[in-house]
């Protein structure tokens, strides 16, 4: 699972998701991409289903790249415990994605075999996906 190896602190407020990627926004290494819809967090767990998801099914051909990471820490309290007496322990680490952010990228394969691998990687998300061309963010953020 993706984690960051130290961090400055360990426990992290919530945080809002308003506006649109200002980064992150464009097709840098591959041909194809998963380009965020909706504002969400993803966790490290659902990152790598989707990784797994894609390399089974370009059959570890061609080459992906992974552009988003979990470095924010989200705490959870025990179940049955009263209000008070401090912020839970660390639970997972989540992504923080806005809308239009290219979070996968795939290469080295045919159009077909890569629309299908993102697509496949795109249902182990928690937000609603488009799979893009480089062509098509070409002009910037797709909406």
């Amino acid at each position: 699972m993706l984690m960051p190896k130290r961090v400055k602190r360990r426990k992290q407020f919530r945080g809002t998701m308003r506006g649109k990627a200002q980064r992150g926004n464009k097709i840098t290494y591959g041909e194809f991409g998963i380009v965020a819809m909706e504002p969400c967090w993803i966790r490290s767990n659902q990152i790598e289903a989707a990784r797994v998801a894609m390399t089974r099914h370009v059959k570890r051909g061609g080459q992906v790249w992974i552009k988003i990471f979990p470095d924010k820490p989200v705490t959870n309290k025990p179940a049955e415990t009263r209000m008070g007496s401090g912020k839970g322990a660390l639970e997972y680490w989540v992504a923080v994605v806005k809308p239009g952010r290219v979070m996968f990228e795939i290469a080295g394969v045919p159009e077909d075999t890569a629309r299908e691998a993102l697509r496949l990687a795109s249902h182990k998300l928690p937000c609603k996906c488009k799979i893009v061309s480089k062509a098509d963010l070409e002009g910037g953020i797709a909406e």
